[in-house]
């Protein structure tokens, strides 16, 4: 779908490379600029799909290499802390008076400008700042953030993507280009919005552990009798009936009335004694796929193995690594996936090039 968009990527950590190997995983011609690679490094699963060349950005020739790339480039990431790419002689006046149309791509976690702008950090303290951690886990225990889901990638790497790709319409559209400020702790406090939105209703609280979320016993996580886990999310009055017809609790008066939150702690301690009675294979025979809304919790491995994701092509093994298939789908179908290169595979191929056609003639 991205085929001869043209992506430079300054390789960092974490949601930069994340971002670029999605617009790669779309079609995008994505060249990677790494540092040199230390012995025993393997590659980097983030750089599937990606051409890679490594360059020090402290010499001559590796600035004028990366100017070279961007001369006819859609669109540059980078994930420096904010000044570092102008202390380079990198940064966005720079590059786009070399490429005026370049959409120039900023991902920090705090953002470009403000108090916290310098400060170093990671996904959980940014998403903790941005209000997004808040609601994670239960009442009784710190909360836990979804590793680097969240901040990193919805909050960081997507909010990227879409930035860049909204800067590149508007480039084809307007001949300017334009600096894309993606901060984690932005995207992070934009994805609560639906939660947000959800106050007026009263499903959420301003109290952890008062929420339809994480108090409820219809939308929960139980432990099974083999110490695996379980969910389900039967918020709606019909599918929380197919629930307790299915666990045989239709006929039991404590449960008709489903929003009583005074009965809530008492009804999600009695249904956690019932799943504990039952392995999480035996829950899944009973209850996945109906309209109860019930899913197992599966570790990625786990997830590769499930009918589902089998049936899907969710998951693959591709350059001895588990990874996860291109999304989303078009057409009904998924993107092919890349292959990951070495540190600096494409070096050569591409200072050939640069001699014998010039920036014109790097791009695929």
């Amino acid at each position: 779908m991205l085929q001869g968009t043209k992506i430079v990527e300054i390789c960092g950590i974490g949601p930069g490379p994340f971002c670029a190997m999605h617009l790669a995983d779309l079609g995008a011609d994505v060249i990677a600029v790494e540092r040199p690679s230390q012995p025993g490094n393997q590659p980097n699963i983030l750089n599937r799909g990606k051409r890679s060349v490594v360059a020090d950005l402290k010499s001559d020739e590796g600035r004028e290499l990366v100017l070279q790339l961007i001369e006819h480039a859609d669109a540059l990431i980078e994930g420096m802390r904010p000044g570092v790419m102008e202390r380079l002689g990198l940064g966005p006046d720079v590059c786009q008076k070399r490429n005026r149309r370049l959409v120039y791509g900023r991902m920090t976690g705090w953002g470009q400008s403000g108090p916290m702008a310098q400060a170093p950090g990671h996904d959980n303290n940014y998403i903790s700042l941005s209000g997004a951690l808040y609601y994670q886990g239960t009442p009784d225990e710190p909360p836990s953030s979804a590793l680097t889901v969240v901040g990193d990638v919805g909050g960081g790497a997507l909010y990227l993507a879409v930035g860049l790709l909204s800067g590149i319409l508007n480039a084809r559209t307007t001949g300017k280009g334009t600096v894309v400020d993606a901060a984690i702790v932005d995207g992070s406090a934009h994805m609560m919005q639906l939660l947000l939105s959800t106050r007026r209703k009263g499903y959420i609280s301003d109290q952890r552990g008062g929420s339809v979320h994480d108090s409820s016993h219809f939308y929960s996580t139980y432990r099974c009798a083999d110490g695996n886990y379980i969910t389900v999310g039967a918020i709606e009055p019909q599918f929380y009936e197919v629930l307790l017809n299915k666990l045989g609790l239709s006929g039991d008066a404590r449960f008709t009335d489903q929003w009583n939150r005074s009965r809530w702690p008492a009804l999600r301690q009695h249904l956690a004694e019932v799943f504990a009675s039952k392995t999480r294979a035996e829950w899944s025979v009973l209850l996945e796929s109906t309209d109860a809304c019930f899913g197992s919790v599966l570790s990625p491995q786990e997830a590769a193995a499930h009918p589902h994701n089998i049936a899907r092509g969710v998951y693959f093994e591709g350059d001895g690594y588990l990874q996860s298939a291109p999304a989303p789908r078009f057409d009904g179908k998924s993107m092919t996936a890349g292959p990951i290169p070495t540190c600096g595979e494409h070096t050569y191929q591409i200072a050939d090039a640069l001699r014998e056609g010039g920036p014109a003639h790097i791009w695929k």
